[in-house]
């Protein structure tokens, strides 16, 4: 067996597996929001973290890294174990088309296993919803767990996306909020680019908060 899996979140900066080959490009139709809670690695059950799960949205894109584990049954088989430990807040797993920015056409995988979580309250204890940008801030700034702050896991992913050519516009504006939050002067906002259009960023380097590093575990 050879599986492909798609990262959105911490995947993307820091998969935590053996992998063979890292491939940079997007799934349609699918949109990266905070509305998920974890409880266990940037969080704890009574200051629960703010996670990125995805959200369906007809028309958009999100930009990520998919990971392809190919090295044998053992080595498959542990990094799916792996996989479903750290992504367990996340209630399903969609296999989708994965383009690149060579062919926004044609997949150039298909099957591309994806964690995403039930966008309803009662059927999804993880999920908390959407909230206004200012709350969703204030959580995210006070947030920790074993794994380090939730704040660090909000700037890691906003410097990931910026590392691999594709900023994310929501991901930019929650990061400058929280950074209102803990009083620290928040950072221009780049150009905007319709979320349509897979082109990589022309933007100047951003100038992050260095914060602690995570654990190897996160989510």
């Amino acid at each position: 067996m050879v599986f492909w899996v798609f990262g959105y979140g911490s995947l993307v900066w820091n998969p935590g597996f053996e992998y063979d080959e890292k491939v940079i490009g997007f799934i349609k139709d699918y949109r990266r929001v905070f509305d998920l809670a974890c409880i266990d690695h940037r969080g704890t059950p009574e200051r629960p973290a703010r996670t990125c799960t995805l959200e369906r949205s007809e028309g958009v894109i999100c930009w990520g890294a998919a990971y392809c584990v190919r090295g044998g049954l053992q080595q498959e088989k542990a990094a799916m174990e792996f996989l479903e430990k750290r992504e367990c807040e996340y209630d399903q797993k969609n296999f989708l088309d994965f383009y690149t920015e060579g062919d926004t056409m044609q997949p150039a995988i298909t099957g591309v296993i994806v964690f995403t979580s039930t966008p309803d309250k009662e059927s999804n204890k993880y999920y908390l919803g959407p909230a206004p940008l200012e709350d969703m801030a204030r959580q995210i700034a006070t947030a920790s767990g074993p794994c380090g702050n939730n704040r660090d896991y909000l700037f890691k992913l906003e410097k990931a996306m910026y590392d691999i050519g594709h900023e994310d516009d929501m991901v930019i504006e929650l990061a400058n909020e929280v950074r209102k939050v803990l009083e620290i002067v928040p950072l221009k906002k780049k150009m905007v680019v319709p979320s349509h259009i897979p082109l990589k960023s022309h933007a100047q380097p951003l100038q992050l908060v260095v914060l602690p590093e995570a654990v190897a575990m996160d989510s």
